[in-house]
């Protein structure tokens, strides 16, 4: 990405995360009597600041001090997310009982003390809404579908696939994390494991740091484990990322395409953002499927569910992909759900079968209110009848 685009890019995100928090600031200093204003001013301006200032730092000193500003920063991420929808849904509220009173006398009456009642109550919905969503991202759930594939897989009669994506390995999904996942991913036997991009959090040197892909070694399956690219390895550095990730017994599919066990294949693309990040464009999928034998299997990975009906146009048989997160918080699920074709989920097209996981891991806040933390189970039958 040129600097340029950089520079616009992030002023515009910066701009936006500065004028949520000024909003949340003013309305809180209006509800809060004037012994409190002081602690609320200093205490938002410090978690807003607080996970930028960790990511800038852990590039220079991974310590206590770095891990804790990420934590502190992202929870806020969340609680002022929570906080604004609330404060949107007040405004909006009052702006009608403007129009249209509406608003009973208990309110009335006192207008200083209604707005010290609502604001605690906001401040419980939020924390009680914050607490369930941290403890939501430990209920990691497997998904499982069965499935068949109208192709001859040579001797291959069933193949055993476990795939997750989304892991976001960084300071705030650490060790503990992945040894979990794994743990999980051994019990179901896999015969391959496949990973459809994002697996590190932008950052690799906290990854580094802890040793956290040393876990990745423990994982057993036949025919091994495969990753495609996402766009936080992007952002973060695809090359180093994928070298450490190669180091640690994880096969990188970035744009190509591999025949196993002469009975399927598995195809993966590096993500969409090579563009923007990385300068290049990707392969087109027809370009990387060329020379193949079609009569075999097709397992293709895409981290971003953009343009399904490539798949389906290309006698692709299971498309997996990640990325969305299914909003990670609620209600960005509905966005979501109009931005892809299928945000979330399994879907079949003709003979292409799709798999869009909302994600094990998550970005920024350790929280999620839109779905639970999945790894995905599929067993792939083939059939031996032919293809019309």
């Amino acid at each position: 990405m040129k600097l340029s685009q950089q520079l616009i890019f992030f002023g515009i995100v910066f701009s936006v995360y500065g004028l949520i928090n000024f909003y949340i600031l003013r309305r809180g200093l209006q509800s809060l009597p004037e012994s409190y204003k002081p602690i609320f001013l200093y205490g938002l301006i410090f978690a807003a600041i607080s996970f930028i200032a960790g990511r800038i730092l852990e590039n220079y000193w991974i310590s206590i001090v770095s891990e804790s500003l990420i934590w502190i920063g992202a929870f806020w991420i969340a609680i002022m997310f929570y906080l604004f929808l609330s404060l949107i849904v007040i405004d909006l509220l009052r702006l009608i009982n403007y129009a249209i009173p509406f608003f009973p006398y208990f309110i009335t009456r006192d207008i200083e003390k209604a707005k010290r009642m609502t604001a605690l109550i906001v401040f419980i919905l939020v924390t009680i809404i914050v607490a369930g969503g941290y403890i939501n991202t430990k209920m990691i759930v497997t998904q499982k579908y069965n499935m068949t594939v109208r192709k001859n897989a040579g001797h291959l009669k069933k193949l055993n696939i476990v795939m997750a994506s989304d892991l976001h390995l960084g300071t705030i999904l650490g060790k503990s994390f992945l040894n979990n996942l794994v743990e999980r991913i051994n019990k179901l036997n896999p015969d391959i494991v496949l990973f459809a991009g994002d697996l590190i959090d932008e950052d690799l040197a906290p990854v580094i740091k802890n040793n956290i892909g040393e876990e990745f070694k423990r994982i057993k399956s036949k025919y091994g484990v495969y990753a495609i690219t996402g766009n936080h390895e992007y952002i973060g550095g695809a090359e180093a990322a994928c070298k450490y990730l190669t180091e640690h017994n994880i096969t990188e599919l970035r744009d190509t395409i591999i025949k196993i066990d002469n009975a399927f294949y598995i195809a993966g693309r590096e993500d969409r953002a090579k563009r923007q990040f990385g300068g290049s464009q990707r392969k087109n999928l027809t370009d990387l499927l060329k020379g193949i034998d079609n009569s075999l299997p097709i397992i293709l990975m895409d981290h971003q569910p953009f343009g399904l009906n490539e798949a389906f146009e290309n006698k692709i048989d299971l498309q997996l992909s990640g990325h969305t997160h299914n909003g990670q918080l609620w209600p960005v699920n509905y966005i979501v759900e109009k931005i892809y074709e299928l945000s979330w989920g399994y879907k079949i097209n003709g003979r292409t079968h799709y798999y869009v996981s909302c994600g094990v891991g998550g970005w920024g806040p350790p929280i999620r209110t839109g779905s639970q933390p999945e790894i995905v189970n599929l067993i792939v039958r083939f059939s031996s009848q032919k293809e019309k």
